[in-house]
C-alpha cells in the first residue's frame, strides 16, 4: 500500500473527497526555496531549486512537480512511503527523519516538525489567503456546525459573501465540496480558503476541530474571531483526558503557532469558558450565555414544540428573539452566531429579523415528516452531552413517550459508551441500541461497553441491524410519542472494517415510514 496515513485513526481511505477530485490551484506553482522562507526546514542533499506544482502528504496523490511532506502518525508513518513518492515524481521531500535519496534528483529537506513547515509552506504557497479573509474559528464539542450556519447566514446579510468550512460540508459559496473532515488539513484548508478568495468572499467561517487544532491544520492562520463554545467529553481516545482535552482547544484561543484571535467569543455558561475567560482581554471579548455576567445574555426563554422564544440583552438593550431551532443549547448557539456577527460589525437587529426564515441545519434536529401521527427527528448528537440534551429537550415537547435509537461508533473512546446508553435509559421510554460505524470493532465488544451503563434493563433492546432498529422504534410509536434517531445525523453512510456502505438515517426512516404506511400500520 502506498499511503503515507498520517493523519490519524481517523483517516478514511475509502472516500474520496471533494478536494482529491479537484486540481491544484497553483498551476504554475513556486519555487521551493521561495516557500521554505521562514519555514524553520532546511535543505540537507540537493542543490536544484525546482518549480513546486502541488502539496501533498498521500503519496498516492504525488504528481511530477509534487512537494511530498512525510507526516508522523499514530498507525503509520509518512516516512515508509518516500521512495513511492520519489518514484511518482516528487521534487522534494520534508521530512524528520534522516535518510539518503540515492540517485533521486529530489530535494531533501529536513524538519523538526513537519507539519509545522507544511503549515507554514502552504500559507505561502497559496498567497497568504487569511489575509485578504475576515476569518471566523469555531471550537467546541457540541453546537460547532449549528453555530458555523447561523453565523454565515448573519454574516451573508450585509452582502459580503462568506464561506463556510466544516462537518457537513465546504461551501465556497459559488461551489461546494462534499466533507472529508471537520477541519481539513493545512494543504487542503489554505486550498480551499484560496479558492473563496477566488470566488470574492471576504468572510470565511470555520469549524475547528481538537484534531485539527493538535494537528496544527490551523496554525499559522490568522483569525479575526474565535469562538469557544463548551467541552463535554469526546475525542479522549486521542486527547487522553479531560485536561488535555481542554488544553488542546485552549491553544487555539491563545493562537495555534501564531497571533490568537484578534476579538473572541466565549460560552460563560460552560465552566471551562469561564476558565478561559479569565485569561482574556476585556476588549476584544463578547461572553455570551444565560448567566448574569453574559455580555450577550438569553432571559425569558420560552420553549415550544416548533420554535423557541427569548429575550436578548446586550450592552443595555434588549431585543425579542423568535427562533425555528428548538431546545435550550439552540439559544446558545443562536447567542454565539449573534456574537460573531456583532463582532463582525453586523446589526444584531437585522441577525434577528432573519432568524424567521432559517431552514435549518442538515442532520440536526431534522424532522422527517411523512404525515405519520407522531414525531421522528433525526439529530448528529454521539456524545454523552449531546444525547442528553437532545433527549431533555425533546421530553419537554413530547406528550407521548420518547423513544430513542442510538449507538457508538468503533475505534474510537470507549469510556462514553457507557455514558451514552446511561443518559438513554435514563431519559427515554425505551432505547434500541445499535450500530454507528463500528470501522475495525467487533460490533459485540461495542455492545459490551455499552451494556456497563445501563440504569434499566427492561428499557432497552440491542439489535446490530441498524435498519432494523430504526424499523421496530417505528412501528413502536403511537401518536403524541417522538421517536429519536441519533448518532449520524447528515452522514450518508456506515463504515464496517475497510468497507463503507451507503446508510442515511433520514432516507432510512422516510422509506420505512412509507412502508409502514402501506401496510396501514400508520
Amino acid at each position: 500500500m502506498s499511503l503515507a496515513r498520517s493523519d490519524l485513526p481517523f483517516y478514511r481511505t475509502r472516500r474520496m473527497s471533494g478536494m482529491e477530485k479537484t486540481k491544484p490551484m497553483s498551476s504554475k506553482g513556486r519555487k521551493l526555496s521561495a516557500l521554505l522562507k521562514k519555514s524553520g526546514a532546511k535543505v540537507k542533499s540537493g542543490s536544484a531549486d525546482p518549480l513546486v506544482t502541488r502539496l501533498v502528504i498521500d503519496s498516492r496523490r504525488v504528481t511530477p512537480g509534487s512537494l511530498f511532506f512525510a507526516l508522523p502518525g499514530l498507525r503509520q508513518d509518512g516516512n515508509a512511503f518516500v521512495d513511492e513518492a520519489l518514484k511518482r515524481g516528487a521534487v522534494g521531500i520534508v521530512s524528520n527523519a534522516p535518510r539518503r535519496i540515492g540517485k533521486s534528483k529530489a530535494v531533501f529537506i529536513h524538519s523538526e516538525d513537519p507539519r509545522v513547515t507544511l503549515a507554514k509552506v502552504a500559507r505561502r504557497f497559496y498567497k497568504k489567503p487569511d489575509k485578504d479573509l475576515d476569518l471566523i474559528g469555531i471550537t467546541g464539542t457540541n453546537g460547532k456546525t449549528t453555530v458555523s450556519y447561523l453565523a454565515k447566514r448573519f454574516l451573508s446579510l450585509d452582502s459580503v459573501k462568506t464561506g463556510c468550512l466544516g462537518t457537513v460540508g465546504y461551501d465556497l459559496v459559488d461551489r461546494v465540496l462534499p466533507s472529508f473532515r471537520t477541519t481539513p488539513e493545512a494543504h487542503e484548508l489554505c486550498e480551499l480558503l484560496s479558492q473563496m478568495r477566488g470566488f470574492g468572499c471576504e468572510r470565511a467561517v470555520m469549524e475547528v476541530s481538537s484534531h485539527g487544532i493538535h494537528q496544527l491544520r490551523v496554525a499559522e492562520l490568522r483569525f479575526k474571531v474565535g469562538v469557544f463554545l463548551n467541552l463535554t467529553r469526546d475525542h479522549l481516545d486521542y486527547h487522553g483526558d479531560m485536561e488535555n482535552y481542554f488544553n488542546v482547544k485552549r491553544s487555539f484561543i491563545d493562537g495555534v503557532i501564531g497571533a490568537s484571535p484578534k476579538k473572541l467569543v466565549v460560552n460563560v455558561d460552560d465552566p471551562y469558558g469561564r476558565r478561559i475567560v479569565k485569561g482574556c482581554s476585556d476588549d476584544s471579548l463578547i461572553t455570551f450565555g444565560t448567566a448574569p455576567e453574559a455580555r450577550l445574555r438569553a432571559t425569558d426563554i420560552e420553549l415550544a414544540p416548533g420554535s423557541t422564544t427569548f429575550t436578548l440583552e446586550f450592552d443595555g438593550r434588549r431585543y425579542l428573539v423568535q427562533s425555528p431551532l428548538i431546545g435550550h443549547y439552540n439559544v446558545s448557539n443562536t447567542l454565539a452566531a449573534l456574537a460573531i456577527a456583532i463582532q463582525c460589525g453586523v446589526e444584531v437587529s437585522d441577525c434577528i429579523g432573519s432568524l424567521g426564515a432559517f431552514a435549518g441545519i442538515p442532520g440536526r434536529m431534522e424532522r422527517i415528516d411523512e404525515g405519520q401521527l407522531f414525531e421522528v427527528v433525526v439529530d448528529y448528537a454521539h456524545t454523552g452531552n449531546a444525547l442528553e440534551n437532545a433527549l431533555n429537550m425533546l421530553k419537554e415537547i413530547t406528550p407521548g413517550k420518547l423513544k430513542v435509537v442510538f449507538g457508538c461508533g468503533g475505534d474510537r473512546d470507549r469510556g462514553k459508551r457507557s455514558e451514552m446508553t446511561r443518559v438513554a435509559t435514563e431519559i427515554a421510554d425505551f432505547c434500541w441500541a445499535t450500530t454507528d460505524n463500528p470501522r475495525s470493532e467487533v460490533q459485540e465488544q461495542i455492545f459490551d461497553d455499552m451494556r456497563k451503563g445501563i440504569k434499566d434493563p427492561s428499557k432497552i433492546e440491542f439489535t446490530s441491524d441498524r435498519r432494523r432498529a430504526i424499523e421496530l422504534a417505528l412501528k413502536s410509536a403511537s401518536p403524541g410519542d417522538c421517536i429519536l434517531v441519533a448518532g449520524k445525523g447528515h452522514e450518508p453512510f456506515q463504515e464496517f472494517g475497510d468497507t463503507v456502505v451507503p446508510f442515511d438515517d433520514r432516507k432510512v426512516c422516510r422509506e420505512l415510514l412509507g412502508l409502514i404506511e402501506l401496510s396501514g400500520q400508520i
